[in-house]
């Protein structure tokens, strides 16, 4: 879980840093309020014990801030979107992730937070390779990021899996685990790919 801590605080880290410099947000919207949401809940209404509570508490600033761009530079991305709907529909989607994250938790008595950390992970998987084909660039996203995600997610499943016997009868949580690998590892593929054509078109466009 440690690792799983290192590796997506310098995700977020790096999510940061390519939205500055793309001038664009890295994380897709219902992910962004997933992650704000889960990250709310357990580090200030059902907190974690430490060091995780630490760790959730880092993560829904970097969060923050990723949210301040995405409030920034998302009536770029959604030109066709009057800049009020835009905004109304982050804060319904904001409102609808936190009360879905409460009542999985209350609804399942998952006070670690399991069950809708690895389903939203799932989601958020399915939504970078969406994010990466609607924009057909790299803005925002890179190769290290999309393995940093991996990474992160693996161990903390892998931690999940072999650690963590309040979930040993669960038939749910490993076919997450293994749901979520696929798509990271799709993502990471597909990044990679794009990352060549971009590289090869410059080179080509300055010869």
């Amino acid at each position: 879980m440690v690792g799983c801590g290192v590796l997506w605080t310098l995700a977020y880290l790096l999510i940061i840093r390519q939205g500055i410099l793309d001038r664009t947000y890295g994380m897709p919207l219902a992910a962004l309020c997933a992650n704000l949401s889960w990250e709310f809940i357990f580090a200030f209404v059902y907190p974690h014990d430490l060091p995780q509570r630490m760790v959730n508490v880092v993560w829904f600033s970097f969060d923050l801030v990723i949210l301040v761009q995405l409030l920034l530079y998302g009536p770029r991305e959604f030109s066709d979107m009057p800049r009020r709907l835009f905004y109304a529909a982050c804060a319904l989607a904001l409102v609808t992730a936190l009360g879905a994250v409460l009542t999985i938790t209350l609804q399942f008595d998952d006070f670690d937070g399991a069950y809708s950390a690895f389903g939203q992970s799932l989601m958020m998987s399915v939504l970078f390779v969406t994010m990466l084909y609607s924009r057909r660039s790299m803005r925002g996203q890179s190769v290290s990021i999309a393995a940093l995600k991996m990474g992160g997610t693996a161990l903390a499943s892998f931690a999940f899996y072999f650690f963590n016997p309040n979930y040993e009868s669960s038939v749910l949580l490993p076919f997450l685990y293994v749901a979520i690998l696929v798509f990271d590892g799709v993502y990471v593929g597909a990044t990679a790919a794009l990352t060549r054509r971009e590289r090869g078109a410059k080179r080509h466009n300055s010869v």
